[in-house]
C-alpha cells in the first residue's frame, strides 16, 4: 500500500489563498519519490531541501517517507502565506523527520552552509511559459509564471545545484516539454550532476516529466 498524501485542508482558510494546491504535477512528484524509497532507505540522506514548498505536500511526503530515518528537511518559499502552510502541513506529520520552514529565494542566505552537504534537492518550479514581466508580479503568480521558455525561474538555481548537492546527492525536478529538459539534462552533465527522465505523464494539455539528477562520487 502506498503512503498517504499529506493533509492540505487548512489550505481552505483565506489565509492561504495564494499558495500553489497541490496538482497533477505535485503527485507525479510523489510518485517519483515513492519509487526510489529502497534507495533513500538504503542511503538514507541526512539533508534535504525543497525550493518553492507552497502548500508543503512534499515535503511533509518526504518526511513520512524517510521515516524511521533522522533527516533534516528544509523547506523553502518566498510567499510567507506558503512558509506557514507548510509548516501547519508537516506539523500533521506523524514522523521522525525533522522540519524546519524558511522565506527567503531558493537558498541564498544559507548557501555557504548547504554547500555540498544536501542529499536530497526537490524543486517544482515556476515552469509556465510566460512574458518575461509575468514573473514575480503576485504571490500567486510567483508559483506559475517561468518567462521564457519556462525557465527563467529555474536558470537561476540550475548553476547553483552541483555546488549544492552532497556527493551522490540527488535532485528530483519538474518540467514541462517546453522548459527543454534534455538541454537541462545536458547543462549539469558538464558538472558531474548526471540527470534522467524517470516518470512523464500527460495532464490536460501539459506534458509533465520528473527528472532525476545525481551528483558523481569522483
Amino acid at each position: 500500500m502506498g503512503l498517504a498524501t499529506p493533509d492540505t485542508r487548512h489550505l481552505r482558510d483565506t489565509k492561504y489563498s495564494t499558495v500553489y494546491e497541490p496538482a497533477e504535477d505535485t503527485y507525479l512528484l510523489l510518485d517519483a519519490l515513492e519509487n526510489d524509497q529502497s534507495t533513500l532507505h538504503s542511503n538514507p540522506p541526512t539533508i534535504c531541501v525543497e525550493i518553492g514548498s507552497g502548500s508543503g505536500c512534499v515535503s511533509a511526503f518526504l518526511g513520512q517517507l524517510l521515516h524511521p530515518t533522522h533527516a533534516l528537511i528544509l523547506s523553502i518559499d518566498i510567499n510567507a502565506a506558503a512558509t506557514e502552510a507548510t509548516k501547519e502541513t508537516t506539523l500533521k506529520t506523524n514522523c521522525s523527520t525533522a522540519f524546519e520552514q524558511c522565506r527567503t529565494r531558493f537558498v541564498q542566505s544559507m548557501f555557504d552552509r548547504l554547500a555540498g552537504g544536501v542529499d536530497v534537492l526537490l524543486f517544482n518550479p515556476p515552469y509556465v511559459v510566460t512574458p518575461s514581466e509575468e514573473i514575480d508580479v503576485s504571490a500567486e503568480a510567483s508559483a506559475w509564471a517561468g518567462g521564457v521558455d519556462g525557465r527563467e525561474v529555474l536558470d537561476l538555481l540550475l548553476p547553483m545545484v552541483p555546488r549544492l548537492l552532497s556527493p551522490g546527492g540527488r535532485f528530483y525536478l519538474v518540467v514541462i516539454e517546453q522548459n527543454k529538459p534534455l538541454d537541462i539534462i545536458r547543462q549539469l552533465a558538464k558538472h558531474g550532476v548526471v540527470g534522467e527522465r524517470v516518470l512523464e505523464r500527460r495532464a490536460g494539455i501539459e506534458h509533465l516529466s520528473i527528472l532525476r539528477f545525481i551528483k558523481s562520487t569522483i
